[in-house]
Order: structure tokens, then C-alpha cells, then sequence
């Protein structure tokens, strides 16, 4: 997809440039002919892939999707309220995805084809949509996709608040590692240098330790930079990112609380789009697709197989052996009683609390930890830095 600087004028001589997106300058030019506007220049600005794309904030959107919902209710056109919210928007390329969504709907687009033309929206909110266009109830399903985002959003924000302190203490650990070793430990090797005596082992390893951390550090450090670059760019294909989600999964405490946070994220999605009037197979792939453990979303699309053949939902998921017992058992009650979405709700706010629960748990034990390793670490090295004077002192001591 490329990104397009149209300058135009419409049927009241108004000469407007706008940025939009489309496959071809020729694309572009024909739907803004078809729409009535008369075109001038068509010029590309940059090329635009799926990846690089940026993607708006979710506190953004979501505060624009309120204000849509809020003009389609007032009985605002949906042409007119994409306009209106066009023009107001602040963020420049929102700005221009909402032009080009209200440009394509004005050729005759669907509203979730516009949206998904763009490239840059969860695809959730596109099938939610596509849903609400189908059953013909835009505003309820718009309406049902805010609650859920409002819930995930809250509890992304619990969860990040929760591992900030434990994340400043690794740092602060790092960050005096590095001060006593390149800062602190080179001063006293200068010193017991002019003293010509002999150290210790444990000192006469750190200062071997801090004499190559001030010549080699430079190049230990963009070695570092070079190797997590490289890790992070292979964690984005597929086989290092399923590799990675396994390693995840199968760690300690955590991997526990991760796979229990996908399977909520999960069930919260499904929910929303069968509450949608989606049918079962097209909502559980689009699921699979907006949770980010690739082992879980694999054990997803797997089941949809199954599925399709006519078994029930938690018969093919509990085949995956990928999910939780418990809410295997929670989703199989809710399809013998016929309310599958709102028991699936249930399993999201059952694992959504109890990942709360261990993660509070696990940081309660992992920060005395990680300030029992800072005063180890600090203790050692000042016992090493010291004790030659204190060899010194007591040697000075016995000769007297």
C-alpha cells in the first residue's frame, strides 16, 4: 500500500491536498473522478508496508471510536461523522487513514472494507465491523468492542503498573554494577599500585575485571547492542517468535501467568464477536489472530478444524492439549447450556483475576530478591576493594 498526496477540488471549487492511501496512483485518481471531485495531481509521498505502518494508540482510537458511536447515535450519516472526525483529528496519519476510509465509503466501500484497506486497525475492530454490518446493529457492536477494549486496557495497565518497581530495581542493580566496576574499582587499583603489595585473589579479580571494563567495555556494550538488535529482529519471524512464546510458556511462575493471560485475552475476544452475531469458525480464527502467543493462536487454528467437522468448541480445544483444564471445562458447560459467549466472559474474568493474583504473588517475592542480590553483589565488591587494607592495617599491627 502506498501513500498518496492528492490535491483536488470539489463541486464548490474549494482546491483541497489531502494524503490517502491506495494500491496505484491510478486507483486514487478513479475513486476521487467516481466521487465528483475534480483532480489535479496525484504524487507519491512513500511506500507503506503492512509492517512498517504505524499503528494509532489504543487510548486514541478508542477515545475516537466514543465519539463516533456518539455522532452515529445523535443520527450523524456515517459519511458525515467520518468527515467531521477527520477534520478534527490531531494525529496526522490517523488524520489521513480517516480520510481515505471516508473517501473509499463515499465510492460505495463498506465501512469494515475501508477500515481494513488501511492496514493499521486491529482486525477485531474490522470483523466487529463487518458484524454490526451484516446484523445491521452498527451501534450496538461498536458499543460491545468499546466495553471489551476498556476492560483489556484496564487490566494492561494493572499489569504494567505491577512490574514497573521490579523493572527500576534490575536497573538500579545494573546501573551500580557498572558505576563500581568502570567508576569505583579503577581508583583503588591506582592506589594499590603505588602500594606495590600483595592482593588478594578476590581483589585481584575485580581489578582485572575493571581494567577491561574501562578498555573493552566500549565494544562489550555495542557487541550487546548488535546481538539484542539482531535477537529482536529474529523474535519477529514466525519460527523465532513460536520458539520464543514455548520458551515463555515453559518458564517458571511466569510462563503460568502468561499462558493464562492469552487464554483470557481469548475468551474476551470470541465473546465479543459470537455477542456480535458472528458465526463460531471466522470468529475463532480472528481471535487466534489478535492474541500474541503464536502457541496458543496455532492451537486456535487447529481446533477450528475440528470444529468445522462438526465437533463442539471444547472438545477441539481440549484436543490442542494447549489450553487449561479448568477452562476447557467452563466453555464446555457453556455450550450445553446455550450461552457460550457469556460463560466465555466468565473464563476471561476467572484467569484475567487469577493472573492478577500470582502476578502480585510472584513480584511480592521476586523484589526481596532482587535487593538481596543488589546488597550481595555491593558487599562483595566492597570486601574485595577493602581487604587488602585491611590485610595492611593488620599486618601493620602485628609488626608493631
Amino acid at each position: 500500500m502506498n501513500e498518496f498526496v492528492v490535491r483536488l477540488a470539489d463541486d464548490r471549487g474549494r482546491v483541497l491536498e489531502q494524503t490517502h492511501m491506495a494500491a496505484t496512483a491510478e486507483e486514487l485518481r478513479a475513486r476521487f473522478t467516481q466521487a465528483g471531485y475534480f483532480v489535479y495531481s496525484v504524487k507519491t509521498r512513500g511506500t507503506i508496508g503492512g509492517s512498517s505502518r504505524k499503528k494509532v494508540k489504543l487510548e486514541s482510537f478508542l477515545i475516537f471510536n466514543q465519539q463516533f458511536l456518539t455522532l452515529i447515535r445523535a443520527g450523524l450519516p456515517i459519511l458525515g461523522s467520518l468527515d467531521l472526525l477527520g477534520r478534527r483529528q490531531k494525529i496526522p496519519h490517523f488524520r489521513a487513514q480517516l480520510e481515505d476510509v471516508a473517501a473509499r465509503v463515499k465510492t460505495g466501500e463498506s465501512i469494515s472494507q475501508a477500515f481494513e484497506a488501511q492496514g493499521g486497525f486491529p482486525l477485531v475492530y474490522t470483523t466487529t465491523l463487518l458484524a454490526g454490518e451484516r446484523s445491521g446493529n452498527l451501534e450496538e457492536v461498536l458499543q460491545r468492542y468499546l466495553d471489551f477494549q476498556r476492560v483489556s486496557l484496564t487490566f494492561r495497565k494493572k499489569l504494567k503498573a505491577s512490574l514497573i518497581y521490579p523493572a527500576l530495581l534490575v536497573v538500579m542493580v545494573i546501573g551500580l554494577f557498572i558505576f563500581l566496576i568502570t567508576f569505583v574499582v579503577p581508583r583503588f587499583a591506582q592506589l594499590y599500585e603505588q602500594l606495590d603489595t600483595k592482593l588478594p585473589a578476590l581483589t585481584v579479580f575485580l581489578m582485572g575485571l575493571g581494567a577491561n571494563a574501562q578498555h573493552y567495555g566500549i565494544y562489550f556494550a555495542l557487541a550487546m547492542a548488535a546481538f539484542s538488535y539482531l535477537l529482536y529482529r529474529w523474535t519477529k519471524t514466525d519460527s523465532g517468535a513460536l520458539l520464543i512464546d514455548r520458551i515463555r510458556i515453559k518458564t517458571p511462575i511466569f510462563g503460568d501467568v502468561w499462558l493464562k493471560y492469552q487464554v483470557g485475552l481469548f475468551s474476551r475476544t470470541l465473546s465479543t464477536l459470537l455477542t456480535g452475531g458472528l458465526p463460531l469458525v471466522p470468529s475463532l480464527e480472528t481471535a487466534a489472530k489478535s492474541i500474541d502467543s503464536r502457541q496458543v493462536a496455532s492451537a486456535i487454528l487447529r481446533s477450528v478444524d475440528t470444529v468445522r467437522e462438526g465437533k463442539g468448541l471444547s472438545a477441539s480445544l481440549q484436543q490442542t492439549k494447549s489450553f487449561p483444564e479448568l477452562a476447557v471445562e467452563m466453555i464446555e458447560v457453556g455450550e450445553s447450556t446455550g450461552a457460550l459467549p457469556q460463560m466465555l466472559n466468565s473464563v476471561a474474568e476467572f484467569f484475567e483475576e487469577d493472573v492478577q493474583t500470582n502476578l502480585t504473588a510472584a513480584m511480592s517475592l521476586i523484589e526481596p530478591m532482587i535487593l538481596v542480590v543488589m546488597g550481595v553483589v555491593v558487599v562483595t565488591i566492597l570486601i574485595a576493594l577493602y581487604l587488602p587494607i585491611f590485610s595492611l592495617g593488620a599486618g601493620g599491627m602485628g609488626a608493631h
